[in-house]
């Protein structure tokens, strides 16, 4: 039975702010993946006009405005993974990435928005291979992940068995978090087995560390490949599903973001697990996330709110987001430059 994805309206978006604290007391049962069911991916349709239309009118019809607002940017603060993923990276520079990523509000902000004395960091830091042994310890204590890039990142062009050697160093060096790529040409090509087989490989050698799939969806052409490289990577064994890589033309859009989560919640339905998912590029405004957040909690409820399901990829993002807090408290918009990230 063809299986649209664009069908149903959502449910109704409450208003209040979600609590900045966590809600997930115990560890989410992670997804151990399945048999590849072709049907499952031969099935999927899109309607692309649909899709268009539903994130269209999300702007104008959620808004959240001063201490609910407050609330949802300090919540998303909970879910980035502060990343440097730059040519010119250094291991000073991932330090003061971390040092930023344990304290990402300035105290004096925190104590006026009644938050002093409560623990605030982001969900991870987010860096390549060769800075994973250096975040680890800067962030030693502090309870945040360390996310490393991997397999080629950002092409995922180099041969497999380096791929899944890059991913062995960095779990060694005490990467908590894998983020792949996977090769385009699969879903290009429609070889879903090969693709299928590419993801579980990854799967198998991240051992304990959690395995974000990133589609780099502004080279996949189509939503209906997006669609389907998201089921196919979920039943590979993906604990995320992420847009992309930040280095593509076109990175992570609502409508993307949508198609996403809809497989995200036809896999819950068909095999009980939650995965999570992880928007990256081009959001660096409080004015975006706040519209990501507000379809995570449309499309798939509440605890898509927690870093456990949801992560957004992002450097500049962290400062925008103190920048409006500060207006919120102060009343005034400060520099850039008085809000650092790394």
């Amino acid at each position: 039975m063809t299986q649209s994805v664009f069908i149903q309206n959502p449910s109704p978006l409450a208003v209040q702010s979600p609590s900045p604290g966590g809600e997930h007391l115990h560890p989410l049962p992670r997804n151990s993946g399945r048999a590849l069911e072709m049907d499952w991916v031969d099935d999927i349709r899109i309607n692309l006009s649909a899709a268009e239309r539903r994130v269209a009118s999300l702007p104008g019809r959620r808004t959240v405005k001063k201490d609910a607002q407050a609330g949802w940017l300090l919540k998303a603060i909970t879910c980035i993974d502060l990343t440097t993923l730059n040519g010119d990276d250094t291991a000073e520079r991932v330090k003061r990435l971390c040092a930023k990523a344990k304290a990402p509000v300035r105290s004096d902000l925190l104590e006026q928005l009644g938050f002093a004395g409560r623990a605030l960091h982001t969900g991870a830091v987010c860096v390549y291979d060769r800075f994973v042994s250096a975040a680890v310890e800067a962030l030693d204590g502090s309870g945040i992940p360390v996310a490393a890039v991997s397999t080629g990142f950002p092409a995922g062009l180099v041969p497999h068995e380096l791929k899944l050697k890059e991913i062995e160093a960095s779990v060694r060096n005490g990467a908590q978090e894998i983020d792949i790529v996977i090769t385009r040409e699969h879903v290009l090509t429609g070889d879903w087995r090969a693709l299928y087989a590419e993801v579980r490989d990854f799967r198998a050698v991240c051992d304990n560390a959690h395995l974000k799939t990133i589609l780099a969806t502004g080279d996949l052409k189509t939503l209906r490949n997006v669609a389907k490289a998201s089921m196919v990577c979920m039943m590979a064994g993906a604990d995320f599903i992420k847009t992309s890589t930040g280095k593509e033309g076109v990175n992570a859009t609502l409508p993307v973001t949508l198609a996403m989560l809809r497989m995200i919640r036809l896999y819950q339905e068909r095999t009980g697990y939650k995965i999570g998912f992880k928007p990256a590029g081009g959001i660096s405004t409080a004015k975006d996330v706040l519209n990501y957040q507000f379809l995570m909690k449309e499309e798939l409820g509440r605890d898509w709110l927690e870093p456990d399901l949801f992560r957004i990829g992002a450097s500049s993002l962290l400062a925008d987001i103190e920048r409006q807090l500060e207006h919120h408290v102060t009343g005034h918009y400060s520099a850039f430059n008085r809000h650092p990230v790394g």
